[in-house]
């Protein structure tokens, strides 16, 4: 019955066209480690409210990123190394959730996508700017991430920006992003239900959202491991460029 309430709330197109936005994000996020909520938001917003696009993200976000951390080589090990990074998003991307729905939607997603076109100009023509792997520096990126994830559901552009910088490899790439993504979720989704964005029929919704995101991202890892690390950190920086630019351009609309 919940889920008749789901499919009746959307016309069959409007539901097709919301469950192929899934399923290509899905393949987004299983390919680079990185940009399901970013490629989502990015079409999502075409057709819902930007904070019930979000809502809809919370359970692919969570079981993506936790299925992501679990196949990750030397988990403990990442752990340990970003710890101080995953404190700091969980504690910032809490509190900024807890305001997510009074906080000008398309002023943030306008910055976001200029952040994330920004960043990947800069790498694909070799500026950089220079980090250290210290603890300041960890904890700056992180309640930076936690900022923007907390107000938009979108953490990844600081955090992958940090991970390329760094040149750490294609896997402790994938390993990193999928804890610190994961250490977001639970605090998102809580800050989200505090602030009533996210409720039960919401959750319900969501789970349907990610059967699709699932498939996707199975499909997106089959072609990760067929592609060379030169090629893959090119491919995550064109990526972001393309979504940044559709950001911008959904959030001038």
């Amino acid at each position: 019955m919940v889920e008749a309430s789901f499919l009746a709330s959307f016309d069959n197109i409007t539901l097709a066209l919301i469950m192929a936005i899934f399923l290509f994000s899905g393949v987004v996020k299983g390919f680079l480690g990185i940009g399901l909520p970013a490629a989502a938001m990015a079409f999502l917003t075409l057709v819902m409210a930007p904070t019930e696009a979000i809502a809809l993200l919370i359970m692919p976000i969570i079981f993506t990123n936790f299925f992501q951390f679990a196949r990750a080589q030397d988990r403990a090990g990442i752990a340990n190394r970003y710890k101080y990074f995953g404190a700091a998003i969980i504690v910032s991307i809490f509190v900024t959730s807890l305001f997510i729905a009074d906080y000008p939607t398309a002023l943030l997603t306008v910055a976001i996508g200029f952040a994330m076109v920004v960043f990947a100009v800069n790498l694909l023509f070799g500026l950089a700017i220079p980090m250290g792997p210290g603890v300041g520096w960890q904890v700056g990126i992180g309640l930076v991430s936690g900022v923007l994830g907390g107000l938009s559901s979108i953490w990844s552009p600081p955090v992958a920006m940090y991970l390329i910088v760094r040149k750490v490899s294609k896997e402790e790439f994938i390993g990193a992003t999928g804890f610190l993504f994961l250490c977001g979720c639970f605090p998102l989704a809580l800050g989200l239900f505090f602030s009533g964005v996210v409720t039960g029929a919401t959750i319900i919704q969501s789970l349907i959202a990610l059967v699709f995101a699932l498939i996707g991202f199975r499909i997106g890892e089959a072609l990760r491991h067929r592609i060379s690390q030169d090629l893959f950190r090119r491919v995550v920086l064109v990526a972001f460029l393309v979504m940044g630019l559709r950001l911008m351009a959904v959030g001038l609309l």
